[in-house]
Formats: C-alpha cells, sequence, structure tokens
C-alpha cells in the first residue's frame, strides 16, 4: 500500500472519530445514519465526491425546521428562525455552537465584504467583525419585503424584494430601481454577466444589473442558478408539465438546454451545484450526480422521508440538507 492510500485512510479514519458517521453506499443503497449522541440528520458532509456521507448534526437543536446553510470564509453556519449556528469547516470545533440571536431575523446574505442579515420588514444589518456587532450598512434603503443583498464585481449593490430589484453604485447613498416588477431572489456573476431567479423565470443582465432579460421562462418562477464550469445552471418551473426543469448555459447564459432527461420528474427539485467535474442535483429522491453534464445522473444518496435535500460546497466539500418539500 503506497503513502498516498495511507494518508487517505487516515484522513477518513480521523473525521469517523470526529464526526461520528457511518458510511452509506452509492448507487441508491438504503442509507443509514448514526450520531452517538444529539441532533441527526440535519447536515450532512461528503469529502469523496459524494461516495460517503458524514452526519455532523452534532451539537444542533432538535426539530429545526426551515433552516437553512451557508458559508463564509473558513466558517460554516445554519440559519434557523432568529438564530444562527456556527462551526468550523476545519473540525477545530467539531460541534455547532450559537453564534448569533437576531429578533425577526429573515434571511441571512453572504457577500464578498460580509455577511447580512435581512428582516422582511425592510431592516438590513450587516455583520463588523472586529466587534462582533451587526450595524445598519444603507439607512437611505426604505423598501420592505427584502428578499436579497448581493454584491457585484464592480462594487454595485443589489436589494432583491418583491416588488422589484434595486441597484446602488454609491455604497448605498442612493438607489435605482433597475427590475421593476416581482421578486427577485439569487443572484450569480460569472464574466461581467449576472444572472438571477425572479417571479417570471430565470433573468439575465450583461450591463451589471441596470438592465434585465428574461432568457428562460415557462410560465413559471426561477427556482435556483449557480456557476458551473464554463457556464451557468438553472431550475426553474414549467406550468405545462408541472415540473421543475434543470439547464445548464455555456454561453454566458445566452442560450440553454436541458439536462434532465434521464432525472425523475418532479415539482420539487430543489438545486444544482458542480465540484470538480461532477454535477449534482438536491430532488425529492435523494441526491444526483452526473459525471456527463446532466447526460446521466446517478443516485447517490437517498432522501431521508418525505425530505428533500439541498446542496451546497465549500471547496471540494459537499454539504446536503434534508428539509420538508416546498419553495
Amino acid at each position: 500500500m503506497n503513502i498516498l492510500k495511507l494518508f487517505s485512510i487516515a484522513i477518513l479514519l480521523y473525521f469517523a472519530k470526529t464526526s461520528n458517521f457511518l458510511v452509506s453506499n452509492v448507487a441508491g443503497s438504503n442509507a443509514k445514519f448514526n450520531t452517538e449522541s444529539g441532533v441527526k440528520n440535519v447536515i450532512f458532509q461528503s469529502i469523496d465526491n459524494g461516495k460517503t456521507w458524514q452526519d455532523i448534526s452534532k451539537g444542533l437543536p432538535d426539530n429545526m425546521e426551515n433552516y437553512d446553510f451557508f458559508s463564509f470564509e473558513k466558517d460554516l453556519f445554519i440559519h434557523a428562525g432568529n438564530e444562527i449556528f456556527q462551526r468550523k469547516s476545519d473540525f477545530s470545533t467539531p460541534i455547532w455552537t450559537k453564534a448569533y440571536s437576531m429578533k425577526d431575523l429573515g434571511d441571512v446574505a453572504v457577500c464578498k465584504t460580509g455577511l447580512y442579515a435581512i428582516r422582511y420588514d425592510g431592516i438590513i444589518s450587516k455583520k463588523h467583525f472586529s466587534d462582533n456587532s451587526w450595524a445598519s450598512p444603507y439607512p437611505t434603503f426604505y423598501e420592505k419585503n427584502l428578499r436579497t443583498v448581493y454584491e457585484t464585481n464592480s462594487g454595485a449593490v443589489l436589494i432583491g424584494t418583491d416588488n422589484g430589484l434595486f441597484k446602488s453604485t454609491n455604497e448605498g447613498k442612493t438607489w435605482k430601481k433597475v427590475l421593476e416588477k416581482g421578486w427577485v431572489i439569487k443572484i450569480v456573476e460569472s464574466k461581467g454577466v449576472l444572472v438571477a431567479t425572479s417571479q417570471n423565470g430565470i433573468i439575465r443582465s450583461t450591463d451589471d444589473g441596470e438592465n434585465w432579460n428574461v432568457v428562460i421562462s415557462e410560465g413559471g418562477v426561477g427556482i435556483d442558478v449557480a456557476i458551473i464550469k464554463d457556464g451557468f445552471a438553472a431550475i426553474s418551473y414549467n406550468t405545462i408539465t408541472k415540473t421543475r426543469r434543470v439547464r445548464t448555459s455555456h454561453d454566458t447564459g445566452k442560450t440553454w438546454q436541458t439536462i434532465d432527461e434521464d432525472l425523475p420528474p418532479h415539482d420539487l427539485i430543489a438545486n444544482i451545484l458542480q465540484v470538480d467535474n461532477y454535477l449534482y442535483c438536491g430532488h425529492p429522491k435523494g441526491i444526483f450526480r452526473s459525471p456527463n453534464k446532466g447526460r446521466n445522473w446517478d443516485l447517490i444518496l437517498p432522501a431521508i422521508g418525505n425530505k428533500v435535500f439541498s446542496v451546497y460546497s465549500m471547496g471540494n466539500i459537499i454539504y446536503a440538507i434534508p428539509k420538508a418539500g416546498g419553495c
């Protein structure tokens, strides 16, 4: 056995010891997960492209609902209700601990310059890591029904609401409405092109968010967008087939190709991402992986009960969170 194999085995044994995991088989077998104590089945991780999964839920409260995951720098976070839980991705703190608590916390946006806490009633707070405090970064923004905050590569700030999209190019001193109607939730950027989920489908901008065009519209809404190698991936809802469709674009979002012919049709497909040369799709039947840009998909982690997996990544590590089905 060579040194590389010995090193790999040592790493896996270390994760097994610190994370208390039971390995699941690939190819759609009946996975089982255990932790020695505490809550389980809240969040899983894979360090080997989805071949095995480890339950890393220890330290989280029981009966978590409507929770979400995000990462910032080298830390992992789970947002549930008014609380945010934190954990080091390098296992220096192997148990989740409560990091922040904020009244009426709606969502959290991860941007280039830091974390934003968003309340639906219009209040935005930004994290100051120097003194561990939160402060209002945009006191001149008065819209309500907030959905997201996004910072473009040029330094512009976009705020999505239920009543359109707003933009500032002077650090929030003044704002311009750049999309008149409907909500905007998730925005990504690659090679100077912005792609976003909207109430009208998947939209695209080539001028730093000044103007937007609908590039995928099937009568339904945009569900998810992601950056992949040489392009974008997106999920939208088709009102004719009553299913969510998965597509990719390799020309900066101009044209899109379906890649879900080998996926079971469903109206609750959650999201998509790429790690290494694999595409991963969170689906009501579990997590599917494609080695060939979506031509074929394999079930690598079966669903838990009636939960739908959402998939995330930090570097080459994949995280999976089972949530109640829905938008």
